[in-house]
């Protein structure tokens, strides 16, 4: 549905302007004091005008210029589409060996190694001055654009707003919105090259506007942080945002491991990192060869299980979480991974395959899983469908209680059986008032 409107406050009449600034009012009042008890579920849903008009004060009180707000925002309307894509990212709604497939394709690696080659002078400068590896650079953008083939058709600034209006993303988009608009004031860009992602990103890695304000590079110095055309701004950009998240060049992000018998699934969660040296002595040993000679045994990192115990398990270092902070999905930073080894020539199949048997959950059945864990007396957090760190700290701590390995994998039949298990009426009720 577009919703078209004119802007200019002073044209409209006096009954609307007050209804307006009424509702502005309180969608600011519901943003700025939650804890009292205003919220979007409580409150009257704004229109996305309404929205809007609100929304220009915020941009105006964070520097923004009135000319540069209305130059960007006139005849702005929602997309349906970024509100369906939000709830079903394909890193969260496919299993994680579907979406490996898709990002490990033969092109895509063949793709990978030809880009490698071509741009290797340039590459290895970059390499040498943010100390970010050559081949992890080549792999974001393979997975970003496909290697600048693919950047993305939406309108940046009205994803942005749709996402910033309504949904569970509104501080998200609101952030980011903002920092769209002080790319066009900066004059980094013009209003017609903001197109991208559902989401924002933008350019050949895919550059969120705050991430572009504070790490664009002008690697070639002609005055311009241009991530759609120049690839020297692209990777010297990519590089500056990975070396600024901790990356360390020819550090390993990752090593295949198998776990002893009886290990103790517990401990792989991501704020348990102890040394290589310490890991081995508890009896994991690399999948293609010892640990122990090959890395540093110093090296701290943490077991990652993807597809929980029945899956490959991995020892991740600094570099897999200086990836995450690029985008916070595990199953893009072991896509990086693994691409940027193929890329190189190298990446032999995983020695432990993938549980095929297995399926990603719907949305309605994460929901149900979250639920069911909140009946159980384990609290994962909203229940939203987003399995992150709070449900799967949620399911660990049932899985324990259950004795059963806790891997926090959010399965289907860890679906089934916490709703086999689930407690009577009254046994549920008090779980959650402890």
């Amino acid at each position: 549905m577009t919703m078209a409107f004119q802007s200019g406050g002073m044209m409209r009449k006096a009954g609307r302007k007050t209804t307006k600034l009424a509702a502005s009012l309180l969608t600011a009042l519901v943003t700025a004091f939650p804890a009292a008890g205003l919220s979007a579920a409580t409150a009257q849903e704004p229109s996305f005008e309404e929205w809007l008009d609100g929304f220009r004060a915020e941009a105006a009180a964070a520097g923004v210029r009135p000319d540069v707000i209305e130059g960007a925002l006139s005849g702005v309307a929602p997309i349906d589409r970024v509100f369906e894509i939000n709830d079903n990212q394909p890193e969260f709604a496919r299993a994680i060996w579907d979406y490996l497939d898709g990002a490990l394709s033969a092109k895509r690696i063949e793709t990978g190694r030809a880009k490698l080659a071509e741009h290797r002078d340039l590459l290895r400068r970059i390499e040498t001055a943010y100390g970010v590896d050559a081949e992890i650079l080549v792999a974001i953008w393979g997975l970003e654009s496909s290697y600048g083939a693919v950047m993305g058709d939406y309108d940046v600034v009205a994803a942005l707003a749709t996402l910033a209006w309504k949904g569970r993303r509104s501080g998200y988009g609101r952030s980011q919105l903002i920092g769209a608009l002080k790319i066009l004031q900066n004059g980094y860009a013009a209003r017609d090259e903001l197109k991208g992602s559902w989401a924002g990103a933008m350019g050949q890695t895919q550059f969120v506007p705050t991430t572009y304000l504070s790490y664009a590079v002008d690697f070639d110095g002609d005055g311009r942080r241009d991530l759609w055309r120049d690839l020297g701004d692209v990777f010297a950009s990519t590089a500056n945002y990975l070396a600024a998240s901790g990356y360390r060049a020819d550090d390993p992000w990752a090593v295949e491991v198998i776990l002893p018998d009886g290990f103790d699934y517990a401990l792989a969660k991501p704020n348990y990192r102890r040394a290589l040296a310490e890991w081995a002595a508890m009896g994991i040993r690399g999948a293609q060869g010892s640990l122990i000679g090959r890395y540093d045994p110093n090296l701290r990192g943490r077991v990652f299980l993807p597809a929980g115990a029945r899956g490959p398990a991995f020892l991740v270092f600094g570099n897999f979480e200086a990836i995450l902070k690029y985008n916070n999905s595990t199953a893009y930073g072991l896509a990086v991974g693994l691409l940027s080894e193929a890329v190189a020539g190298g990446a032999p199949a995983l020695v432990r395959d993938w549980p095929r048997d297995d399926r990603a959950l719907t949305l309605s059945e994460r929901k149900a899983l979250q639920q069911a864990l909140k009946d159980h007396g384990f609290d994962p957090g909203p229940v939203d469908g987003i399995i992150g760190a709070g449900t799967k700290r949620a399911l660990r701590a049932w899985q324990q209680k259950e004795g059963l390995p806790a891997d926090g994998y959010a399965s289907a039949t860890m679906l089934a059986l916490l709703t086999a298990r689930l407690p009577a009426t009254e046994e549920s009720a008090a779980a959650q008032e402890r």
